[in-house]
């Protein structure tokens, strides 16, 4: 189970969400927090994340704990890969979306949240964090590769905040066969096997070359790539 949240990780708005995600496990939740995206922000700003992300889930009832992976070193950190082993919900919060995948990417700590999924557990991602779920990650000419759990998919977050973004997508979408999924704040898509669906107060926008359709909470129709 995937869960792509446009904005709004670790705050009240989000709460609705996250509750029932956590009631999807149908087992107690175990809350990892890795503020790994916001590793280059510097350790005020990684405190930040860590601490909003325990409190959070602490009010929702969870057993919480962030992890400080925040580099290369740290994705490869025995313990810390450890830690994130016994987790059945891993939570990536926003930031740089490159810097996440890079070091994330072939680390320890990546293969226990992996080893989570195939277990049942949940992975979730807001902003930077869902952004590299897709198959590229957008913002650089061309995009970057991501983790691919969705292929041909591009993750776009922030879709009613930035338009600026809306020109990157274009691009994009010109240029190769790919599907831009636009996640409103507050708003997340979730994938649970092969289904799709729309939770939270906003919508998903499925745009590609056969069109642009905006989904509100609900099940999202298969987008139907060819």
């Amino acid at each position: 189970m995937l869960a792509l949240v446009g904005s709004g990780e670790y705050l009240p708005p989000m709460e609705a969400v996250d509750r029932e995600l956590i009631a999807r496990l149908g087992q107690p939740p175990r809350v990892v927090c890795l503020p790994t995206a916001a590793g280059e922000e510097g350790p005020q700003r990684i405190d930040y994340w860590s601490r909003l992300g325990v409190e959070y889930f602490t009010r929702l009832g969870a057993q919480v704990q962030a992890l400080p992976v925040i580099d290369r070193v740290s994705a490869n950190d025995p313990a810390l890969a450890e830690a994130a082993s016994k987790a059945n919900f891993v939570y990536l919060s926003g930031g740089n979306p490159f810097y996440l995948q890079r070091t994330l990417a072939d680390s320890r700590v990546w293969e226990a949240i992996t080893a989570c999924l195939e277990r049942g557990g949940l992975l979730a991602g807001c902003s930077a964090g869902a952004m590299v779920l897709g198959e590229r990650i957008l913002g650089l000419p061309g995009g970057r590769p991501g983790f691919n759990f969705l292929p041909e998919a591009v993750i776009m977050p922030h879709f009613d905040e930035i338009p600026g973004l809306l020109g990157s997508a274009a691009r994009l979408l010109s240029t190769a066969k790919l599907t831009i999924l636009g996640i409103e704040g507050n708003t997340a898509l979730v994938k649970d096997g092969g289904q799709y669906e729309v939770l939270g107060s906003g919508g998903v926008t499925v745009w590609n070359k056969a069109g642009k359709i905006r989904y509100t909470k609900g099940p999202l129709p298969d987008w139907g790539r060819d």
